[in-house]
């Protein structure tokens, strides 16, 4: 995986679980332009925040050993990698 600032977002897709049991969205897999795809080992935390009339759901996630986040934009449906 290539680095970037802990500050950048990046676009990404992101393969999503929706309705499933008691968490309403799950990340499963995420691929940023350009590479493979990567899996989600396992869903740590999720949050919504509102900004601006828009809910930003944010997924901190477990890939291997690394902690990520992951922010789905509700207003324009994106995925972005914060992390």
């Amino acid at each position: 995986m290539k680095n970037f600032n802990k500050n950048q977002k990046e676009r990404v897709e992101v393969m999503a679980l929706f309705g499933y049991e008691m968490t309403p969205c799950q990340p499963l897999s995420f691929r940023r332009q350009g590479e493979e795809e990567t899996e989600v080992t396992e869903l740590l935390r999720t949050q919504i925040r509102f900004a601006g009339g828009v809910a930003l759901h944010i997924f901190d996630v477990l890939v291997g050993r690394e902690t990520k986040r992951l922010e789905f934009n509700s207003g324009n449906l994106s995925w972005h990698l914060t992390q």
